[in-house]
């Protein structure tokens, strides 16, 4: 069942669930997170309604600056409105931003620690039809690889909103990635969120798990369907809602492992260097346990509907269901 502390969304399991783009609780979070502070200023790579950003220029036009089609720029520029007191986000496609301007992020970001907050949209493979130049499927590698890096993946709209103002509070470079397509709600406006906190958002009641799930993103909803099918058919298992990569919730993850013997992580993403490899490095050094991976397996992305391309790389939700199976069965 999942978890009432958290207040989720009680129609999670209805076929009536309503869908909303992550990218849209961005664009809401970053206008509330400025309401309340002057400092916060937003600039764009010349995607702002793609982006949801526009609703911030909307508002905040003065606070507002329209870098144009130049990545490293807006990465170099918002650096240096750091330097100054300001907290720039910075918004573009995860293929151009952190894609494009990676090395601009490194150094001129990071390197120099200023709390300059990037927001990639439209990432995954669930891009659909813009195909595998535009479907950033590395992104959650080459930002977690960075030093004094956080980097979040929402699993909705509501939970971006949130990630978006926390983010805004804090003093660390930040990577949001956002989706494109509309999603399922999950959580609601009473559901907790924390950087740097996992939540446990499903378990079948009253028996020990056969294997913890963990997922990331968009990928939690089916993550979810499949946790369901399973406790119905008598497979105990549990949902852990990885929102944060980085830093990893150790503790979590570990409980998990120990409690359940057997893991899967489930991410739009490549596997190698994705959320399933930090969970990986986790439990390698402390609780080495059985482990499969879903995602996207060593290859590019291409055109196609979100749901066929989903399907199509490995993600779905009896690949997910396939996984457990699977992983049960090493463990014993």
């Amino acid at each position: 069942m999942q978890n009432p502390l958290l207040k989720l969304n009680p129609k999670i399991f209805s076929a009536d669930v309503e869908q909303i783009p992550i990218r849209r609780g961005f664009g809401e979070g970053l206008v509330m997170a400025a309401d309340n502070d002057k400092n916060i200023v937003g600039l764009c790579a010349d995607l702002t309604e793609s982006t949801q950003m526009h609703l911030f220029k909307n508002k905040y036009p003065d606070r507002f600056v329209e870098i144009g089609v130049a990545e490293q720029n807006l990465a170099t520029v918002a650096s240096g409105m750091a330097h100054l007191g300001k907290i720039p986000f910075i918004s573009s496609y995860a293929m151009f931003s952190p894609g494009r301007n990676w090395e601009q992020i490194r150094t001129t970001i990071a390197y120099n620690n200023v709390p300059v907050k990037i927001a990639g949209s439209h990432a995954g493979v669930s891009v659909g039809p813009d195909g595998g130049t535009h479907q950033a499927i590395e992104d959650i590698a080459i930002t977690r690889v960075i030093p004094r890096m956080v980097v979040i993946s929402p699993c909705d709209a509501i939970e971006a909103k949130k990630a978006t103002i926390a983010a805004a509070r804090t003093k660390e470079p930040t990577y949001i990635r956002l989706a494109r397509e509309a999603t399922p709600v999950i959580t609601t406006a009473e559901t907790p969120f924390q950087i740097g906190k996992a939540e446990e958002y499903f378990r079948t009641s009253g028996k020990k798990p056969y294997v913890g799930i963990i997922a990331t993103g968009a990928l939690l909803y089916k993550a979810l369907i499949a946790a369901k099918k399973l406790s119905d058919q008598g497979t105990p298992v549990v949902v852990l809602n990885l929102s944060t990569i980085k830093p990893l919730d150790e503790m979590a993850v570990t409980k998990l492992a120990h409690e359940a013997g057997a893991i899967v992580t489930v991410e739009e993403h490549q596997i190698a260097g994705g959320m399933g490899s930090a969970v990986a490095e986790c439990l390698a050094r402390s609780v080495p346990v059985p482990i499969e991976f879903i995602g996207v397996r060593d290859q590019f992305g291409q055109s196609g509907t979100p749901e066929e391309l989903i399907e199509l790389y490995g993600m779905g939700e009896k690949d997910i269901l396939a996984a457990v199976k699977k992983v049960i069965i090493r463990k014993k």
